[in-house]
């Protein structure tokens, strides 16, 4: 993996990697050994109501070192990158932060900075979430549309309401972002590059490991209020586990669904760490 004597430390850590690639246990390593917060930075861990599914550090883990942002958004509460920015801010006046995670857009964020986009009106949503995805694209500014993934409706869906809620292109406000608060010359920042073979066995043990730590019973306590156009419901494995519940599927065809769709989720994370982080340190954890 890494030599721990090889990282500063007085320096922020920055491990941005894909999902069961042990970047986690790394945070920990090197907070126990040097000292520091521990600092989420996956979109899905901050909400209370996956606590299995998503991999949030366990009890044991949390008593071992200090851990930030982890379960502390309700699972129907708005919650944004600039949310997550302004906790960042918060909690590392004076403390040595070590952030991890598997959300590209958070470090962006981090480390570009974020521009200042006022929130989007809840009817201006409502409205959006009837469009279809081709309509939206219609409507945008040519630099909008050039600067953003035309295939992943999120994103999309984001551009047009900002648009229609400020009058004003995604680009143009992007191009007033404010300086970041860690720049990357300030932070010894790592990219796990996991082998796709390596990574995808770890991807089905660990699922199977879920199940037993009580993930159908996590999705069960979900099942009152599930909406998958929550936020809080796009754990990967969470519409597969639903379909068993709902009696669409078996459970053992969730299990392997469920696994297919991480293995999917893991193969487009590290495409866009590679793209989009390729200068930070890239380091083999099957190594």
């Amino acid at each position: 993996m890494i030599e721990l004597n090889t990282i500063p430390d007085n320096f922020p850590v920055l491990i941005a990697g894909p999902t069961a690639s042990g970047k986690s246990a790394l945070a920990l390593r090197i907070a126990q050994a040097q000292g520091g917060i521990i600092v989420n930075a996956d979109a899905l861990q901050v909400y209370e109501n996956w606590r299995v599914l998503t991999a949030r550090p366990d009890a044991a883990d949390l008593a071992a070192a200090p851990h930030h942002l982890y379960g502390h958004v309700g699972w129907d509460t708005p919650y944004s990158v600039g949310h997550w920015l302004r906790e960042v801010t918060d909690l590392i006046d004076g403390q040595r932060p070590i952030i991890v995670g598997g959300t590209g857009l958070y470090f962006r964020a981090l480390t570009e900075g974020l521009a200042e986009i006022p929130p989007t009106p809840p009817e201006i949503r409502a409205l959006a979430d009837g469009i279809a995805l081709d309509e939206m694209i219609a409507t945008l500014d040519p630099d909008t549309a050039a600067g953003i993934d035309l295939h992943n409706r999120a994103r999309v869906q984001r551009a047009w309401e900002v648009l229609e809620a400020t009058g004003q292109g995604l680009a143009a406000w992007q191009a007033t972002t404010p300086a970041p608060l860690l720049p990357p010359a300030a932070c010894f920042a790592l990219r796990i590059d996991a082998p796709v073979d390596w990574l995808n066995e770890r991807i089905t043990r660990r699922f199977d490991a879920m199940l037993d730590r009580g993930a159908l019973e996590e999705a069960e306590a979900n099942w009152t209020r599930w909406d998958p156009n929550l936020p809080s419901m796009k754990a990967i494995g969470a519409p597969e586990l639903m379909s068993y519940l709902h009696g669409e599927m078996t459970l053992a065809a969730a299990r392997d669904a469920a696994i297919i769709a991480s293995r999917q989720y893991a193969k487009r994370q590290r495409t866009w760490f590679r793209a989009r982080l390729g200068d930070w340190r890239g380091i083999d954890p099957s190594r």
